[in-house]
């Protein structure tokens, strides 16, 4: 009987401690309770390593200016960006880049480079939920089913390693399917402890993560998936989810140079493991002026 037990509580704990004691009181909760059945992937690692890879390299022509640094040590890199940038058989539908863009010296913001590149641009804006706060639209464009839309920035810490003092009061804390936590919250004690990890992390001019997540103007524009809202059943207005979370692990082959963009750093960095990232996925058409919406409680994995 407390051999049951024990097992059942070895499944559980991770899900409520320290939120059962902190958090009761909140309304709004980020804390996902994950089923114990996984389901199969909206779209594959593959899909969503190629949109990443897209849209990254993307921003980097864009801010090619100022990656003199990078391109100075990494010579092989920097031809091959200049062959990008020199191509004039590419198409921009089908270019990770804008070679008009960069021939016409006009250097985009990150929204405008996120509609080059994948037809569509998000923002954050007061959301259409009464009381609900910040939510994430929309702003251009179309995105289709099945699109990776955005992604959950944040710390990411093992369910090893101490998250108390992070998690008072704080409502962006999500809990991936293996106990993984990653912590999206842009203030206080969180927003300290990843710039000290991003900061930690760092090769010389080479940035292994992105820190701009944590201002009012992101460099990855698809960071903000902590301000997408949940779903809403039984409520007006009822909003049905349209997004949903699935989990990417960034595989060691990914282009060093593109490191600086992505939105996520680990806690502990004396562990060899991939780094674990979340991405919101599209489950139906969203058209332009639509809030985003998912399901706290569900997770593709």
């Amino acid at each position: 009987m407390l051999r049951s037990l024990r097992r059942r509580w070895d499944g559980y704990k991770y899900r409520f401690v320290p939120w059962l004691a902190l958090n009761l009181r909140r309304k709004r909760r980020t804390l996902r309770y994950v089923p114990e059945s996984s389901q199969d992937k909206i779209i594959s690692d593959e899909d969503v390593f190629e949109t990443l890879l897209k849209v990254f390299k993307a921003l980097f022509i864009n801010d090619f200016s100022k990656q003199a640094h990078i391109l100075a040590l990494l010579p092989e890199i920097r031809c091959k960006y200049m062959e990008l940038l020199n191509s004039n058989s590419v198409e921009q539908k089908d270019s990770e880049v804008n070679l008009c863009n960069y021939q016409s010296q006009h250097v985009f913001s990150p929204e405008e480079v996120l509609f080059n590149t994948l037809g569509f641009s998000i923002t954050r804006d007061r959301s259409s939920l009464v009381s609900a706060g910040t939510g994430v639209f929309v702003t251009k464009g179309f995105v289709p089913k099945g699109t990776l839309v955005s992604m959950y920035p944040g710390t990411v810490y093992r369910k090893h390693e101490p998250i108390f003092f992070q998690s008072l009061g704080n409502p962006f804390i999500f809990r991936c399917i293996d106990g993984i936590l990653i912590d999206g919250n842009d203030k206080g004690l969180s927003r300290s402890v990843y710039r000290s990890c991003s900061r930690r992390d760092q090769l010389g001019p080479f940035q292994m993560s992105d820190e701009s997540w944590l201002t009012s103007a992101p460099q990855n524009p698809l960071a903000v998936g902590q301000y997408v809202n949940n779903c809403s059943h039984g409520k007006l207005p009822e909003k049905a989810a349209n997004v949903c979370y699935q989990e990417f692990d960034v595989p060691g082959y990914f282009p060093v140079e593109l490191k600086q963009y992505l939105p996520n750093i680990v806690y502990s960095h004396d562990i060899e493991s991939h780094l674990r990232c979340v991405v919101l996925v599209t489950l139906r058409d969203i058209k332009q002026g639509e809030e985003l919406f998912s399901n706290y409680y569900t997770v593709v994995n």
